[in-house]
């Protein structure tokens, strides 16, 4: 891949977060939010970011140049955020990189390692077997269409957009030597995960959170 290839970043935030109990994009993780947690994280490798989020949903602060879209049409899931995010980034950027606000444990070197694995391919995901990490993934904005050929017809399944798009499926084991714990793949759903996830970080949980948590 060109070292010249224009990437960006969209971020989606606007999941209900059932099981959490809390928004997850507002929640604390050491001196920032998750959300501005992975934020940052991105900022330093891809330009611009989009983040997406809930048409009425509160966000923390975040830096100028960061866009905020909000999803048009409501539940359905992470393929109508990623068409948001690219809609969105228009055309200041040729790919991005896909991820999520509860991945706090984000770094530089595994959204690199996956840009690198675009080549000429549409996109680049990981996968565990038959698993894949569509919120990991780098995709090219051209891809747009197929994602809105889907939802037109009621297909939400990102397993069928990478169907449709020359794919470069990255197995997990191949993304070990920048991420030796795949700790960039750990989502947090639930305050248990939460708190895991504060542990690998060394950073305390607040007592009052904690309470309020269940933890």
């Amino acid at each position: 891949m060109s070292e010249s290839l224009q990437v960006g970043g969209v971020v989606l935030c606007g999941g209900k977060s059932n099981r959490m109990g809390v928004s997850k994009a507002m929640l604390p993780f050491g001196s920032e939010s998750m959300l501005q947690r992975v934020v940052r994280v991105l900022s330093e490798v891809v330009e611009p970011i989009v983040v997406v989020a809930a048409v009425d949903q509160q966000l923390p602060p975040l830096p100028r140049d960061v866009i905020v879209a909000r999803d048009e049409r409501e539940c359905r899931g992470p393929l109508e955020g990623l068409r948001a995010g690219i809609v969105a980034i228009g055309g200041r950027a040729e790919a991005v990189y896909a991820t999520s606000c509860d991945v706090p444990l984000l770094s530089a070197k595994f959204v690199r390692a996956m840009i690198a694995q675009l080549g000429e391919r549409d996109a680049a995901v990981p996968v565990d077997g038959e698993f894949y990490h569509p919120l990991a993934a780098v995709y090219r904005t051209s891809t747009v269409g197929a994602m809105e050929q889907l939802l037109d017809q009621e297909h939400r399944r990102t397993s069928e957009l990478f169907a449709l798009l020359s794919t470069n499926r990255v197995p997990l084991g191949e993304l070990r030597d920048v991420d030796s714990e795949l700790l960039a793949l750990l989502n947090v759903n639930t305050p248990d995960e939460y708190a895991r996830a504060l542990a690998l970080a060394e950073i305390s949980i607040e007592p009052s959170l904690k309470i309020q948590l269940g933890l």
